[in-house]
Parts: structure tokens; C-alpha cells; sequence
């Protein structure tokens, strides 16, 4: 009869184990391992800035390193920008009329800001941005000039109609001839450009335009600069939209809204009315729902964001509903409470929304209930300034969810998970036009 020993056994597995143990203890961290839930927690015991990103987004370097084709002795004429809508649109217009122009040999002429009484808005390009630096910044990508010469001073531009052009074989075929026979013209970018058809030489003046020549007049940084250091720090800026126009527009139908809600909704639709039954049910599915100020705060609560968090709201005039952020988050500012009501008053649109512009590229954070104009800039220049704390909550997950039946702990794990995803994958950092992918 064979008999055993037990101790050698006993030691055998004590060494197994101790191996097993410490090559557990030497493995770099999972970049999910701080995203573990806590068995009395309902969301991650840390906010979503703690964890490890894998992807960022960084200027390329074709563009960065001036990897560039030396500008033409002769150019084809003018081109005037003509930028409509709020001021981040304008500024992507602009971006857009800088590529275009170089595409086509053009010298740029100062672009024209729309005057709007309906954005409380009458400030020009040189009111809102230093003008010097502009051109001075583009030397090199394009010609920019501030005065026409005399022949062709007292003309008003061609007008021509962009709004179907795309991409590089579109402008070179049908806005290059009208350039050519009137030498001076003006044209407004269509809204969905194909930027990435454009040769590097017109995509880098496109980035250099957006981000590096674009800078706010003396006067105008000053005022914001302040602003800037009156907010308590640390402080994450939340780019929040439920205006009456906003929800109007996305034809999304509210439960539980205040009367005057109701009201200045109603009166904002015009002949666009909300969906209904089936076809609103897939429409918010869709993420097409601005989220309430109350779903912003639930949200933020679930990537365990402290609700004593210092929040600067950037957002503009007529937002509703503003009690179900502030019931839960109480550091809230505004430019309105922190500036003077002389500094206030007298701000146009888009001075306003320069100041949140600003505010937003040098917060801490940044989170956007949104995927606007802004808040694509925004992204981008914190990615280029090496700010990687931005976020975008996600209204498609937000309606998925809550379709499906979550609520209360399951909701807010479901939401972190999504949000996790995002963020560790640098989804929304940055556009993609100026800024190459960097695994980290």
C-alpha cells in the first residue's frame, strides 16, 4: 500500500499560490479596474475623470509641423465669408470659407458677421476677435487682407450659392469659374462639408484658422479672463441646452414641465409640431431629445460627479426648467451672477457666448448635454490645449434605458457603463479634421 505525504503537497500549493499572487500584484492596472461598483453604492466609487483613458486626440502633425505648399505669386481673386447663426457657427463657417479659399487660390477677405436682432446680435468679426493676430497667425496658409484694392473696393461680392457643394471637385468645378469672372465673391460653407477630400495644404489652413489664429480682442479676454477667475475652483463647466427654440425645434414632447415652460415652448414651435405616439417613441430612442435640466443632473449623479461640485453653466438666455440642475447640484454660477449688470446688459450674442467659450476651454472639466457647434469647438481646443476632461452625456443611452424599463440604481449602473465606454475611448474629443487618433 502506497501512502502519501501531505506536507509536501501543503508546500507545493503554498508556492503555487504565492506565484499566482504575485503576478496579480506586478499586472499594470485595467484601465475599468477603479469603474468596480460598491456593494452599498449605487454608482462608481470614483467620478468618471479618475479612470484611465486608452485613446486621445492630438493635432496632426502634417499640420502642426507646417508640412505646407508655398502659396501661389498669383491668386484667383477674393473671397468674402458671409457667417450666419450664433457664434460657433460662425467660427466653423469661417474655418470652412479659410479651406475653401486656399483651396481655390483665393485671398481672404475679412468675413462678414450676420446682424441679428433674433441673437441680440450686432458685433462684427473685429468686435469679438483681435484682428491683427488673424492675419497675422494665417501668414503662410493664406493671404488675408482687410481692405480690397481700389477696382474692386466699391463692388458688392458675386454672391455664390454653396449650400450643395461637398467637397474639393465640387468648389474647383462650380465656384472657381464664378471666381475667375468676377474676382471678387462671397460665399457661405454648405453645413456638411467632406473636408476630408480637401489636399493638406487647404486642411491645414482650415485647423490653423480654427485653432490657433482665433483669438478674442484685448478687451474681450480681459472681461473673460475675470469671469474666469471669479468661478471657484476646481469647477466643470456643463454646456446645458433646454431653451424654448431648442425643444421646439427637436419636436420632442415633455411630461412635467412648469406651465411657463409649457407656455414659451408653445410659442416657439410655429407650424412644427411635436411628435407623437409611435414616431416619438423612435425619434427620443434616436437621441434626438434635448435632456432636461433634471435628466442632467441624474446623469451626472451617476458618473458620481459630487453634487457639491462647482458648475459654471454655460448656456444662454431663456433656459428652462433650471431647478431640477439646482435642487441637486447648489454650486451653480452664471456669467449673469458673477459679471455686473452694466457688463451684462451691454453684451451682445455673441460676446456672451465668447465668454462661455472661453470659460469652457479652460475649465477642469467640461460635460455637454449636447453635440452643438460649440460643442465641438470647445472639444477640439481642449484637446489641443491637452485638456482631456470632456464628455458629452448621451441622450440615446439616457432614452434607451428608460424605454426599456431602468430606474433608480439599475439606470444610473447602466448609464455609468455607457458613459465609461465613451470616455476611455475618447469618442466626441475632438474633431476628426485637425486631430489624429493617439492609443495610449
Amino acid at each position: 500500500m502506497v501512502v502519501l505525504s501531505v506536507k509536501p503537497l501543503f508546500i507545493i500549493l503554498v508556492v503555487f499560490l504565492s506565484l499566482v499572487l504575485a503576478i496579480v500584484l506586478l499586472l499594470p492596472p485595467s484601465p475599468f479596474s477603479q469603474t468596480v461598483l460598491s456593494s452599498n453604492s449605487t454608482i462608481g466609487k470614483s467620478d468618471i475623470w479618475s479612470v484611465r483613458r486608452m485613446v486621445e486626440w492630438r493635432p496632426c502633425k502634417w499640420w502642426l509641423q507646417g508640412h505646407l505648399s508655398a502659396l501661389p505669386l498669383e491668386n484667383n481673386g477674393y473671397i468674402r465669408v458671409d457667417c450666419y447663426g450664433g457664434l460657433n457657427q460662425m467660427r466653423r463657417d469661417l474655418c470652412d470659407g479659410v479651406g475653401i479659399a486656399r483651396l481655390l487660390n483665393a485671398t481672404l477677405v475679412l468675413p462678414k458677421f450676420e446682424v441679428a436682432a433674433y441673437w441680440n446680435e450686432s458685433s462684427g468679426f473685429a468686435d469679438v476677435f483681435d484682428v491683427e493676430y488673424f492675419i497675422q497667425q494665417m501668414n503662410g496658409f493664406i493671404k488675408v487682407v482687410k481692405e480690397l484694392p481700389p477696382e474692386i473696393a466699391s463692388k458688392e461680392p458675386f454672391r455664390v450659392d454653396c449650400s450643395k457643394r461637398k467637397g474639393q471637385f465640387d468648389y474647383i468645378e462650380t465656384v472657381l469659374p464664378s471666381l475667375l469672372e468676377h474676382h471678387y465673391i462671397s460665399i457661405t460653407p454648405a453645413m456638411s462639408q467632406r473636408r476630408d477630400r480637401y489636399p493638406l495644404y487647404a486642411k491645414a489652413s482650415l485647423c490653423q484658422a480654427c485653432y490657433s489664429a482665433l483669438r478674442l480682442t484685448r478687451s474681450l479676454e480681459n472681461k473673460a479672463s475675470e469671469l474666469l477667475e471669479a468661478i471657484p475652483k476646481p469647477f466643470l463647466s456643463l454646456h446645458l441646452r433646454f431653451e424654448p427654440d431648442m425643444v421646439a425645434y427637436s419636436q420632442c414632447e415633455y411630461s412635467g414641465l412648469s406651465p411657463s415652460s409649457v407656455k414659451a415652448i408653445e410659442a416657439a414651435r410655429g407650424d412644427r409640431k411635436p411628435w407623437t405616439g409611435e414616431l416619438a417613441h423612435v425619434w427620443r430612442k434616436r437621441g434626438k431629445c434635448p435632456l432636461t435640466p433634471n435628466e442632467t443632473a441624474f446623469i451626472l449623479q451617476s458618473l458620481s460627479i459630487p453634487t457639491d461640485t462647482n458648475i459654471y453653466l454655460a448656456a444662454g438666455d431663456g433656459l428652462m426648467e433650471i431647478e431640477g440642475l439646482t435642487s441637486v447640484y447648489t454650486n451653480v454660477v452664471t456669467k449673469s451672477s458673477l459679471l455686473s449688470d452694466e457688463d451684462f446688459t451691454s453684451m451682445h450674442g455673441n460676446t456672451k457666448a465668447a465668454l462661455d467659450y472661453y470659460v469652457s476651454i479652460n475649465s477642469d472639466s467640461y460635460v455637454a448635454t449636447y453635440f452643438g457647434n460649440m460643442d465641438k469647438m470647445v472639444a477640439a481646443m481642449r484637446a489641443f490645449k491637452g485638456l482631456y476632461k470632456t464628455l458629452f452625456l448621451s441622450r440615446r443611452a439616457f432614452a434607451e434605458f428608460t424605454s426599456q424599463g431602468f430606474s433608480g440604481k439599475d439606470l444610473m449602473q447602466a448609464l455609468w457603463k455607457a458613459h465609461l465606454d465613451d470616455y476611455v475611448m475618447g469618442r466626441g474629443s475632438a474633431l476628426p479634421d485637425c486631430f489624429c487618433e493617439f492609443k495610449l
